[in-house]
């Protein structure tokens, strides 16, 4: 199946979208499937009642209720940290019919590996990664890459639909494993926020005769912090490949000071004529 890239396009149908976790992230894309026309529900710890009486949402405190108000498609946006404890909380007795269950989180083979462990098995499961947010898609989607991996799909009308959400903003539709997105992951996402914790912990700041290479390090550092440390640490201890990229970069930080202290050497050391 390859979703249709056309802005122009419409979605096949108004869906019932219910949302597990609305954060910020949570609420970034929400809007934009109420500007398609869709439908959304939402429970949440925190009680965003206001917030989604002001957006159009109809807001949930009670999971049981949530649940039997009968979404067709049930988007699962936890922490990371917190994905096992909320699925393993979610009563699925009281789902009406079997839904298309959709993570947006930001490793993918761990929430692959909880919800198949615990979702019901007649609920399809669609793992994906929008590799933006609010910042990066304030002025649209169009470019941006979405990742996904359609793990469980019986109803792949449904699951099509799902995907046009994306398609039709105009984002670049990447389908990969989820094994193989925490792999490229561990070396991109991850490796990124690691910079950017370092240089936050070296508390690096803007300088009147800053390069352009530095000003973006001085980005890195600062997009890094707007993000919480539970994502930082979920992106740590939930993707298998980043322990491996640390030590990579552990051992880099020693080899290219091993190669500084040895140039030092050499030049403090007098010149041995040849002749």
């Amino acid at each position: 199946m390859s979703p249709s890239s056309s802005s122009s396009s419409s979605h096949a149908y108004t869906m019932r979208i219910g949302i597990i976790g609305l954060g910020p992230f949570a609420q970034f894309l929400a809007k934009t499937m109420i500007k398609q026309g869709h439908i959304i529900r939402a429970t949440s710890r925190s009680d965003y009642s206001d917030l989604c009486a002001n957006l159009g949402i109809l807001f949930f405190r009670d999971m049981g209720a949530f649940l039997e108000s009968d979404n067709e498609v049930i988007m699962i946006s936890t922490s990371i940290l917190s994905l096992s404890r909320v699925v393993e909380s979610i009563p699925f007795h009281c789902l009406k019919r079997p839904a298309l269950f959709v993570d947006v989180l930001s490793v993918k083979e761990h929430p692959k590996d909880v919800l198949l462990r615990i979702l019901p098995q007649e609920c399809d499961l669609l793992c994906t990664h929008p590799m933006f947010g609010p910042e990066s898609g304030k002025d649209g989607w169009t470019d941006l890459t979405f990742m996904y991996d359609m793990v469980r799909i019986r109803d792949q009308s449904l699951c099509s639909s799902f995907l046009q959400i994306f398609s039709i903003e105009g984002c670049k539709m990447l389908e990969m494993t989820c094994e193989e997105h925490d792999k490229l992951a561990a070396r991109s996402q991850f490796l990124t926020h690691t910079i950017g914790r370092i240089l936050s912990e070296m508390e690096v700041e803007p300088t009147p005769i800053d390069t352009k290479g530095f000003q973006k390090l001085v980005q890195v550092k600062e997009s890094s912090a707007r993000d919480s440390f539970d994502l930082f640490s979920g992106l740590f201890i939930h993707n298998r490949f980043a322990r491996q990229q640390m030590k990579n970069l552990e051992v880099a930080v020693e080899k290219t000071k091993q190669k500084l202290e040895e140039r030092s050497k050499e030049l403090q050391d007098p010149i041995i004529s040849k002749f």
